[in-house]
């Protein structure tokens, strides 16, 4: 049964994290009007836990209260409150003490939240003492209306106070507390401790201000340090590719993903989620979740898309755009076929169009139709090119393919098969092709191609483009260099370069390579400029015939005459210059590759979604499946194959969990459906135990108050038992492993008692009646566990002391003292209760 309760409540946490997880965008707008959207939590930590949360971890002995109130005919019983306080004491002493010893050696935990941990410390305390109040102090015996009433309105006054230490409201608002983002999408998470912020930071955020300070003028201080999370993942996949740099992008994925998981801040229902399924042969869910993602990408990756059009072959050029010079005679144009039947014949016209250059003077008009023959995919088309020794601009013309047509089979050349829409064949893209003709007579213009130019940081080696136009006379020598700007040079984050390119006659093309720094930043911009410097020639390769085009400073002044004044002006006109692009401006850009990898990661980091299920087949599957359950990191996600221990627990409650599979999917309704239905299962399962407790104590002869405090505390108890061992190890802080437990111990009072009690208390009035409750055995166990609960939170309160350094861990004596104190405390407080339920001390 127990069992049966530990897989219910697992639903019952799944249902409460999709709910807690629930998110909103929110726009913030700083001074200088930039804006930027961020998601934030609909529900506050602090709220969550100590009332879903604290609802999933406690429902057990709350509905066990109250269902036994409702079934002995609203008379109090035994059973429902012992449990109650035999699971505090549980709680307080074997958890916390478990998890002080499992912190690996060396290493401690503190309590981030530290306010919100000593307000629901002191309500924790404060509940039992109030509980041992009203059944021995204010009504000795009966519990009135208000008394359980008031008992249960401790429990939104107690999350309200929480509300406002975790808020800083209220009194709080003058002491420091800063705000960081979490490490997923940029969740904003209140932190404690000193301020860290860089000076200046002014934000607005819901039309209020923010600033760098403690201070608050009328606004709350949020620091919104919206690329943390990111420069996470970015983080662990740069030291994963250094660790396996012989795994493919997929595998990496895989393994960040696992890693950004294990090192994400979890909250108390995934730790109790992880711990059940563990318990119970479901496997390790972060590991399940990294090796499920990772085998969708591989069946995505081998998916293809099938094109529509595959049946029929496209024709077109390939390249589409082509140069030659003025001299080169004719210029060969390549048309190609693609797909469909290739035991076919095609044919397809071509003809040329002027653009600036005119048929007849700068090419020869050519027009006519070539065949591809079965099993040809190539062609070529060749156009002459008339060449002059006038100074000319560069021009340019084109060449059209049309009327593709397939040849029938056992028809004459001339005569084909009509084309019509999705035929066998088809004119493809480019079906134009565009022809640059360089002019020779000219030394040439240098310039790049564009003044601006963007290259990802994993570019390596950057290849920049110099073109020569307007003329390709002569050896010309372009001198360049680079220079920094918020780039920065020496091997930081570009490798300095300079030298010279050396265009040789008729050559039009030239590259410069400059070497980028991959740094694998998420979101970075930095530029630097390449110049080119006035070009020359070399005169060393230049010819005789041509050194009256030499234009180079002989010294004085000559007289020229009118024929040398015009040779002059015409070397004037044929001399190498600049172009218009002679700086480039090249920016370095996150690689998107990455970038979009650290988005996808970001995207998958969702624990709901890797807790929740959104359809019942998954459930249905989950329930029949073996997976392993062991937790060791070292294995980077790669799942194991199941042990004997995950084998024998899953056939011992194969039986719940595909009955438990009926349960409504946490997408739907947000998580809302699996909620009440999974605790409206918990209360008929509670109401079984009690029956069976009961009879189980009269079979071997145990009172209901000591089967309560020792077997049913210590059966609910066991999977926060497990779901804290894991998060003290796991998580950097102590909240999720002990600061929880002070708020359950709380929300158990005032639910498990104040719901009960009212409800019997209103009864027995309206049937004119006292609520009777014998305080003996119970105010004794109370105030027993009270006392051993100061002592535990003073033992812990010392322990953040420098020398041990954190409320769990530290070093080995500290460590092994404060466990073994811990467990004494829990079975002083079993035998005394015991005893005094037997009468062998006195109670009250």
């Amino acid at each position: 049964m127990f069992l049966g309760v530990s897989i219910i409540a697992d639903r019952f946490m799944a249902s409460i994290e999709v709910i807690t997880s629930q998110e909103r965008q929110i726009t913030i707008k700083k001074p200088n009007g930039e804006k930027i959207t961020t998601t934030v939590r609909i529900w506050n930590e602090t709220v969550s836990n100590l009332t879903l949360m604290a609802l999933g971890s406690s429902a057990p002995e709350i509905l066990l209260s109250v269902v036994e109130v409702c079934g002995h005919n609203f008379n109090a019983g035994e059973l429902g409150p012992n449990t109650i306080v035999g699971s505090a004491a549980f709680n307080m002493f074997v958890i916390i003490g478990l998890c002080v010893s499992v912190i690996p050696e060396g290493e401690t935990r503190k309590v981030k939240h530290l306010r919100v941990f000593f307000v629901t410390a002191t309500w924790s305390v404060f509940a039992y003492t109030w509980l041992y109040l009203i059944l021995s102090v204010i009504s000795p015996g009966v519990v009135e209306i208000w008394e359980g009433l008031l008992t249960l309105f401790f429990f939104p006054l107690c999350v309200g106070l929480a509300y406002v230490a975790d808020r800083r409201l209220l009194f709080y608002k003058y002491m420091y507390k800063r705000y960081r983002a979490g490490k997923r999408k940029g969740m904003i998470i209140e932190t404690e401790g000193e301020p860290e912020l860089p000076s200046k930071v002014d934000i607005e955020m819901d039309g209020k201000m923010l600033n760098s300070h403690g201070e608050e003028t009328e606004f709350d201080l949020k620091e919104l340090d919206e690329e943390e999370s990111r420069r996470e993942v970015a983080r662990i996949l740069k030291e994963l590719k250094q660790k396996h740099p012989e795994k493919e992008t997929e595998q990496l994925i895989e393994l960040a993903n696992y890693q950004v998981l294990t090192h994400q801040q979890k909250s108390r229902a995934f730790y109790r989620c992880q711990a059940t399924r563990i318990m119970t042969g479901a496997g390790n869910i972060l590991k399940k979740h990294a090796a499920d993602q990772a085998k969708k990408a591989t069946q995505h990756d081998i998916c293809s898309e099938v094109s529509l059009n595959d049946f029929s072959s496209k024709v077109f050029f390939d390249p589409g755009t082509y140069q030659c010079l003025e001299n080169c005679g004719t210029v060969a144009l390549n048309v190609v076929r693609r797909g469909g039947d290739l035991t076919s014949t095609v044919s397809v016209d071509y003809r040329t169009e002027d653009g600036t250059a005119n048929a007849g003077s700068d090419y020869q008009f050519t027009e006519g139709t070539i065949v591809f023959k079965p099993g040809e995919t190539e062609k070529e088309i060749r156009i002459d090119i008339i060449d002059d020794d006038i100074f000319e601009e560069d021009e340019h013309f084109l060449v059209h393919l049309s009327n593709v047509k397939v040849i029938s089979e056992g028809t004459s050349s001339d005569k084909y098969e009509a084309n019509h829409v999705d035929a066998l064949a088809g004119l493809g893209l480019p079906c134009t092709a565009t022809v640059t003709i360089f002019d020779d007579d000219h030394a040439g213009i240098f310039t790049f191609e564009e003044p601006v130019v963007t290259v990802s940081e994993s570019v390596g080696v950057m290849e920049v483009k110099v073109i020569r136009t307007s003329g390709a006379r002569g050896v010309v020598v372009v001198p360049y260099k680079t220079m920094e700007g918020t780039a920065k040079g020496g091997g930081e984050d570009f490798e300095d370069t300079h030298g010279v390119l050396e265009f040789e006659n008729d050559e039009i093309l030239k590259t410069i390579a400059v070497r980028v720094i991959d740094h694998e930043e998420y979101d970075k911009q930095a530029r630097f400029y390449i110049e080119l410097k006035e070009p020359y020639w070399n005169r060393r390769r230049w010819t005789g015939a041509k050194r009256h085009l030499d234009l180079s400073d002989e010294g004085g002044e000559e007289v020229l005459t009118k024929k040398e004044e015009e040779e002059r002006r015409i070397a004037e006109m044929g001399r190498p210059m600049l172009g218009e692009h002679v700086k480039l401006e090249v920016i370095i850009e996150e690689s998107y590759e990455f970038k979009s990898t650290v988005d996808k990661l970001l995207k998958k980091t969702n624990l709901a979604l890797v807790i929740g299920t959104n359809s019942w087949r998954e459930q249905f599957v989950e329930a029949i499946t073996v997976s392993s359950g062991d937790d060791d990191d070292d294995d980077c996600g790669e799942e194991k194959l199941p042990s004997c221990f995950d084998y024998v627990m899953h056939f011992l409650t194969v039986f719940w969990k595909l009955l438990f599979a009926f349960v409504p999917p946490t997408d739907y309704w947000n998580g809302w459906a699996c909620f009440v239905v999974s605790i409206s299962v918990i209360g008929l399962l509670t109401a079984v135990i009690g029956d069976l407790a009961s009879h189980f104590g009269c079979t071997v002869g145990l009172k209901d108050s000591v089967t309560a405090v020792v077997f049913v505390a210590l059966g609910t108890s066991v999977p926060d038992t497990f779901a804290s061992k894991v998060a003290a190890i796991q998580d950097q802080y102590a909240d999720a492993s002990i600061g929880n437990v002070t708020g359950s111990n709380a929300v158990n009072v005032f639910l498990g008692i104040g719901v009960a009690w009212s409800i019997a208390a209103i009864f027995h009035r309206s049937k004119g009646r006292e609520f009777k409750v014998d305080p003996g055995t119970l105010a004794f166990s109370v105030t027993l566990f009270t006392i051993f609960a100061f002592i535990c939170i003073a033992v812990l309160i010392y322990r953040r002391r420098p020398e041990i350094g954190g409320e769990l861990g530290g070093p080995r004596v500290p460590k092994i003292l404060t466990t073994c104190l811990f467990f004494s405390l829990w079975l002083m407080y079993i035998v005394f209760s015991s005893l005094e339920a037997y009468c062998h001390i006195k109670g009250f």
